[in-house]
């Protein structure tokens, strides 16, 4: 009996304190006149007629009315990524993406709470679409995108969230690193780029579990999926190597983690040849 009491009571009780719409917060009164929402309501109805090369042409037979009794979902978690994207040029842009719509003439366009996997983009300039495509998004990631009218949409790098951690000081940065043309001098917190401690825990597990060459160059690449480097830090890893011809394959691969690139001539120290070096040295300078 006495259970059957405890379970009723926590039962009532998570029930009692359950969420509910208006019962918590301050209510914000709607200044919005009851002929300003009619007449909006007779804007969407007349704009079913819309032309299809502007935004939501497949929405024009909705009535786009609430619903009298809404569902409410409070806790509803269909997965999170971001999405950041930068139009250099001047112009009125607007970009949807799932179901978020940014619209502004600053050239950024940053987008939360996005559900992961394959998700349509559009880009509209002054209400037309002008480019359509679909993104692969991952689940605690964020991608890294330049869109130009003349070129296209490019994605510039993906990088995993951590603790929602940004890494970056200036918000341009984010679009200016994969250049390797950041605004900002000196110490730069680059995203995802290994701190010295965690480095050499990375560089001391990787002699204790790699011996071999061929097992450390897979254990790096393993790593480098998800973290950045600097120059120094691969200059060490490649010097870590035994054979020059394994050091240079290295190099290479790991040119694209690499967060300060205009630095990069300090990898080909690391490199037991004249030979290699150049061989690098042409590699970079064909990216």
């Amino acid at each position: 009996m006495k259970k059957i009491f405890t379970v009723c009571a926590i039962l009532s009780s998570l029930l009692f304190f359950a969420q509910e719409a208006g019962k918590a917060g301050e209510l914000l009164k709607n200044e919005a006149s009851k002929k300003e929402i009619e007449a909006t309501t007779s804007k969407r109805e007349n704009s079913r007629s819309n032309n299809s090369g502007f935004r939501n042409p497949n929405n024009q037979n909705n009535t786009n009315r609430r619903p009298a009794n809404p569902n409410y979902q409070w806790n509803y978690n269909y997965g999170y990524a971001e999405v950041f994207l930068r139009i250099p040029e001047q112009g009125n842009f607007s970009v949807e993406l799932a179901d978020q719509l940014i619209s502004n003439s600053s050239g950024k366009y940053r987008f939360f709470d996005l559900p992961s996997g394959r998700v349509p983009i559009s880009i509209y300039e002054n209400g037309f679409l002008i480019y359509r495509t679909t993104l692969n998004l991952r689940n605690n990631g964020r991608l890294v995108l330049d869109f130009f009218t003349n070129e296209g949409l490019y994605l510039l790098d993906s990088y995993p969230l951590q603790n929602g951690y940004y890494g970056f000081n200036d918000w341009n940065d984010i679009w200016n690193n994969p250049y390797g043309n950041s605004q900002n001098n000196g110490n730069i917190n680059y995203p995802n780029v290994m701190d010295n401690q965690t480095f050499q825990e990375f560089r001391s597990t990787l002699k204790k579990n790699a011996w071999f060459d061929d097992k450390k160059i897979t254990f790096i690449n393993q790593q480098s999926r998800h973290a950045m480097f600097t120059s120094e830090q691969i200059s060490v890893l490649v010097k870590d190597l035994s054979f020059d011809k394994n050091k240079i394959a290295l190099a290479k691969s790991l040119f694209s983690k690499c967060v300060d690139k205009q630095k990069y001539f300090v990898v080909g120290d690391a490199l037991d040849f004249d030979s290699s070096r150049r061989d690098l040295m042409d590699f970079i300078s064909k990216y």
